[in-house]
């Protein structure tokens, strides 16, 4: 039996800010709403200690407009995904700030979504993205809603691709990966690229003769031990696996290019380390070209 590590229930919680990437997150969640059969609630965060100006609050007037901003941009996205599909649509309306509202939602949510939006209130905490900041202190797999293709029919036949490293933190992911790929009807693509910097660079031997047949069997060891606790769980699911000697931001850039959802860990080692601060893990939040989940668990 697989010891599940990650929510199976709960709500999936989007956030609406008017853009139109929060739109096309609206319109993802539903989806996976209505993939995994249950609710969608849309957050819209109205960041009232934002507009201190010290210890100064600001006026009626101005928390009355906000207010009453936040109250239409969530009525007009819920009746945007609401008259297309069929799970039921909440609305909540947070005095915080972006990140600390949704990352109370994820306390009891089953996932987190976001749009890719680049120049709006979700996106400018803590130094980067709330995307970020979700994808290191949610309590629940957190989704970046990008790219263009993946609402066309033609999604539905690309793989879920999941990066694997042997990391505890892979092993969340991998689960994901498979709920993901089971609930889409989708083939999982697992993949492990074991250095982040080439032969070339490192030792400065271009014709890279070191022996990388040794690293990559057991690389391909671990991939298939790891993919392998999953299978009996998901027999349905169609597994291919893939070991590459590259760095594993470029190899998952570009499998999402191919890729209905790209799924990584919220941690890693070896080829995967600093995946939330480093290149790799910003890379695929900001430039991915499909759907990026950052798997996390309450306590991860």
């Amino acid at each position: 039996m697989m010891n599940r590590t990650f929510r199976l229930t709960g709500p999936i919680v989007v956030g609406a800010d008017g853009s139109a990437g929060a739109r096309a997150a609206a319109t993802w969640g539903m989806q996976a709403a209505d993939r995994h059969e249950t609710s969608l609630e849309l957050w819209h965060a109205l960041g009232i200690p934002d507009y201190y100006l010290g210890s100064v609050p600001p006026s009626d007037e101005l928390l009355r407009k906000v207010k009453n901003r936040g109250e239409t941009i969530l009525r007009e996205t819920a009746d945007t995904v609401g008259h297309t599909y069929g799970p039921v649509v909440t609305t909540h309306l947070s005095d915080d700030s972006p990140a600390p509202a949704l990352i109370e939602a994820s306390e009891t949510a089953r996932l987190v979504v976001l749009g890719s939006t680049e120049h709006s209130r979700f996106t400018a905490l803590f130094g980067g993205s709330v995307t970020t900041a979700l994808a290191g202190h949610a309590h629940c797999p957190v989704v970046s809603v990008r790219g263009r293709t993946w609402d066309l029919p033609a999604a539905g036949k690309q793989p879920v691709v999941v990066g694997v490293d042997g990391s505890p933190s892979a092993e969340v992911a991998i689960a994901a990966a498979f709920d993901e790929a089971c609930a889409r009807g989708a083939d999982l693509v697992a993949v492990h690229a074991w250095e982040d910097v080439s032969a070339s660079r490192s030792f400065g031997d271009p014709a890279g003769n070191y022996g990388w047949s040794a690293f990559t069997e057991s690389a391909r060891r671990m991939l298939t031990e790891q993919v392998s606790k999953f299978r009996d769980s998901y027999p349905d699911v169609e597994v291919h696996q893939v070991v590459v000697h590259d760095e594993p931001r470029q190899e998952l850039l570009r499998w999402s290019v191919k890729a209905q959802l790209v799924v990584v860990g919220s941690r890693g080692r070896g080829g995967f380390r600093g995946l939330l601060l480093g290149s790799t893990g910003h890379s695929l939040i900001h430039h991915a070209a499909c759907p990026v989940l950052i798997s996390r668990t309450a306590d991860s």
